[in-house]
């Protein structure tokens, strides 16, 4: 499950990661740890990502939350925080959870390191250049053909090109609902620095992706929030 978050209008980028991390991530760990303790359905893991301002100096997104579950959660019939629970909810855009199946294509190791002077989570990490591309359809799309092409002739298009370069992870999540969704699907590239990036887009070659593909946000990020590992 992603959850694409926005800061409101009223709301600095300071102020919505504060109380993201300081006081959001929190009651949502001790949640999905209660609903474990009680044998209920819960997440498996649950991190942050926190993206940079684009070459403009803004933010499309200011952050992405994902949580692993076994199987989708229902679509809530208003967004969250439409009533805020909490002061993140208060600087936070409404939002609405993503159900999408994740293939894990390169499983590059991205370090944890619990804190030890405080509660082990939330903790962060950095040492990364991630590169996310939030992958928009055209209309009148067949996603079967779509999904097809893009597992079975851009992915390994993808990853030859990442191995190449020194990319070290690379994951694809497909939309369980593309036709009632604003996105497709998502990729998620991973590099040791922007030289990575940079020699990504010098030896990417064409595969046809752009049959289905209307458009894409490209959104950077060196920043990570870990809240189950």
């Amino acid at each position: 499950m992603i959850y694409l978050i926005k800061r409101r209008p009223t709301a600095s980028r300071e102020e919505l990661l504060v109380h993201w991390y300081g006081n959001h991530m929190s009651a949502v760990i001790e949640g999905q740890h209660e609903r474990a303790a009680q044998g209920k359905w819960h997440a498996t893991r649950y991190v942050v990502t926190l993206f940079d301002a684009d070459a403009e100096g803004r933010h499309p997104w200011d952050g992405m939350a994902q949580l692993w579950f076994g199987k989708p959660l229902p679509r809530p019939e208003t967004p969250q925080g439409t009533v805020p629970a909490d002061t993140f909810q208060e600087k936070a855009e409404p939002y609405v959870p993503w159900a999408t199946r994740e293939y894990v294509v390169m499983d590059g190791q991205l370090p944890v390191e619990p804190l030890t002077l405080n509660a082990p989570f939330p903790c962060t990490r950095s040492g990364f250049f991630k590169v996310t591309f939030l992958v928009e359809a055209r209309d009148g799309t067949d996603f079967d053909a779509f999904f097809d092409h893009w597992l079975g002739v851009h992915v390994p298009n993808v990853r030859s090109t990442m191995e190449q370069v020194g990319g070290f992870r690379y994951v694809v999540s497909h939309s369980l609902d593309p036709e009632g969704e604003p996105n497709a699907g998502m990729a998620e590239l991973y590099f040791p620095d922007a030289d990575g990036w940079r020699g990504y887009r010098e030896h990417i070659r064409p595969d046809g992706m752009e049959r289905w593909v209307e458009g894409a946000t490209v959104l950077r990020a060196g920043t990570q929030m870990i809240g189950i590992p």
